[in-house]
C-alpha cells in the first residue's frame, strides 16, 4: 500500500480528477493549500491572475492505493499536471502502513477498496 501526495497547480485539478477517474481511481482528498518551492513565491501573471505576496494558491491531493494502482496513479497526476513550466509541483510517495476502513472494520488492502 503508498499513501500519494501530489501538490499541483490550481488550475490543473479538473484534469488530474478527470485521468485519475479514468485509471478507477476514485479515493482521493484534495485540499487548497498555499507554498512555495523553486518559485520562491515569485509571482507571475498566470490566466490573468496575479498571485501576491511569498506563498502561491496549490492544491494538494492526498491518495491512498494498491500497489497494482501506483503507477497509473503517478501517471495520472503528472499527465493532467503537466504543464513544463516551473511550478507545475511535485509528487511524493511514501509506505502506508495500514488503513482502516471505519463503517467496516476492513484493515490493509481490502479497506483502500
Amino acid at each position: 500500500m503508498k499513501y500519494i501526495i501530489a501538490i499541483i497547480q490550481p488550475d490543473r485539478l479538473d484534469e488530474v480528477l478527470r485521468l485519475l477517474e479514468e485509471k478507477e481511481i476514485h479515493l482521493v482528498t484534495v485540499s487548497q493549500v498555499m507554498g512555495r518551492g523553486r518559485q520562491k513565491g515569485i509571482s507571475e501573471v498566470y490566466r490573468s491572475h496575479k498571485e501576491a505576496g511569498s506563498l502561491l494558491k496549490k492544491v494538494k491531493l492526498e491518495i491512498a492505493v494498491n500497489q497494482e494502482f501506483l503507477q497509473s496513479t503517478i501517471d495520472a497526476i503528472v499527465q493532467g499536471g503537466r504543464t513544463g513550466h516551473i511550478g507545475d509541483g511535485k509528487i511524493f510517495v511514501f509506505d502506508l502502513q495500514d488503513v482502516i476502513r471505519i463503517r467496516t472494520g476492513e484493515t490493509g488492502n481490502d479497506a483502500i477498496g
